[in-house]
């Protein structure tokens, strides 16, 4: 049995866990995700909501943009983003990849909004480039709603 992962925000008044396995992950470049990062987007990982537990700090989070795509949902503390998606709601997590203590084990498998990325955002890599949101392929897990 693999261990939990674990995870948290810059201040530590945040703290989670997650049971692997993930059903994906994912870079995505948005223009929100690119407000909200101050870079080239967010890179996140997908959970099933019964394999996530939020261990403490839940008063903490705070969540921007409901009602506008996928929400962004930090620490007010600290101002770390934590997650996405439909935060608090919805059957899966969408955790920042970057919130990890340790490696996921989980990597980026494909970019989203890639015809949303900044000008100087320069793709290298060989992953699966969606201009909008990710879409499922033979090599992909099947689609869910809210990509980041």
């Amino acid at each position: 049995m693999v261990s939990a992962i674990t995870g948290g925000c810059l201040c530590g008044g945040v703290r989670f866990e997650v049971d692997p396995p993930f059903i994906r992950a994912g870079h995505c470049h948005c223009s929100r995700c690119r407000k909200r990062s101050g870079t080239f987007g967010l890179t996140q990982a997908r959970v099933q909501r019964e394999q996530f537990r939020l261990l403490q700090g839940a008063e903490l989070i705070r969540v921007y943009g409901k009602g506008q795509g996928a929400v962004k949902a930090f620490c007010t503390t600290c101002g770390s983003s934590l997650f996405g998606g439909t935060w608090p709601v919805g059957p899966q997590i969408s955790i920042r990849m970057d919130t990890f203590d340790g490696d996921p084990g989980i990597r980026p498998q494909f970019h989203t909004y890639v015809g949303s990325r900044a000008p100087w955002d320069e793709i290298t890599d060989t992953l699966p480039q969606y201009p909008e949101a990710w879409a499922p392929t033979a090599h992909t897990p099947s689609p869910t709603n809210n990509d980041v």
